[in-house]
């Protein structure tokens, strides 16, 4: 198992864990020319939800693998929170700006996996 599949796998756990809704990984390594490997897109429930998830995220995948994310984006407002590990592209969503952006839609040439939840 790569880093990137190392590092998705503690992301969806922590989320499942969290109580994170509709949670969808999409493996993006054969899509030609494509910025990062992988997505796990999720959603929340409400603001601080999605803040509460996102700061899961970055700890327990920091305590578990010691990768801290490139770049953070969106945890002000909480409505869709970007953590970037290179690789690995974390989005989770309120569930309105999930609907509007669609990003599962973008990548259908993408092997796309729904997360059973807990």
């Amino acid at each position: 198992m790569s880093g990137a599949e190392k590092l998705v796998e503690q992301v969806v756990e922590t989320l499942n864990n969290n109580k994170g809704v509709d949670i969808v990984k999409i493996d993006l390594r054969r899509i030609e020319n494509c910025f990062c490997s992988f997505f796990v897109i999720c959603h929340g429930t409400s603001n601080t939800h999605v803040a509460s998830l996102a700061d899961y995220v970055y700890d327990e995948v920091n305590e578990n693998t010691g990768e801290k994310p490139l770049h953070m984006e969106g945890e002000q407002q909480a409505q869709w929170v970007v953590l970037d590990y290179g690789n690995v592209v974390v989005h989770i969503f309120q569930k309105e700006q999930r609907d509007y952006y669609q990003l599962e839609d973008f990548w259908v040439d993408a092997k796309i996996t729904r997360i059973e939840e807990n």
